[in-house]
C-alpha cells in the first residue's frame, strides 16, 4: 500500500479498496497553433500520474483483488468520475480503478 505524500504539505492519503489517488498533469498554456489561452478557457486534462493506490477490492471470499495500476503510472481517466481533494496547496483526484481508461506507456 502506497501513500501520497508531498514535502510541502506532509499529509498522507491512503485510499481504501480499489481507489487510487492521481495528481493531474498541468494543462498547456499555448495551443498547438501558438494561441495563448487564459486561465478561464483552459480545459483540465484527463491525464495524470498515480501517487497512491489502495490495497485492492475486497472479494467475496475475503481476499483482496490486485490492482492493474501502480504508483508512478501515467493514466487517462474519465472526466466526470474523480473526486477533487485539496491538501494544503496541492490538488489530487480520488477515483476508483474502474474510472481509469488506459495506462500511457
Amino acid at each position: 500500500m502506497a501513500t501520497a505524500t508531498k514535502k510541502k504539505t506532509k499529509v498522507k492519503l491512503e485510499p481504501m479498496g480499489d481507489k487510487v489517488v492521481v495528481e493531474r498533469l498541468a494543462s498547456s498554456d499555448v495551443t498547438a497553433g501558438g494561441i495563448v489561452l487564459p486561465d478561464s478557457s483552459k480545459e483540465k486534462p484527463n491525464r495524470g500520474t498515480i501517487v497512491a493506490v489502495g490495497p485492492g477490492k475486497l472479494l467475496d471470499d475475503g481476499s483482496r483483488g490486485t490492482l492493474q495500476v501502480k504508483v508512478g503510472d501515467q493514466v487517462l481517466f474519465t472526466s466526470y468520475a474523480p473526486e477533487t481533494i485539496e491538501l494544503g496547496d496541492e490538488e489530487y483526484l480520488l477515483m476508483g480503478e474502474s474510472d481509469i481508461l488506459a495506462v500511457v506507456e
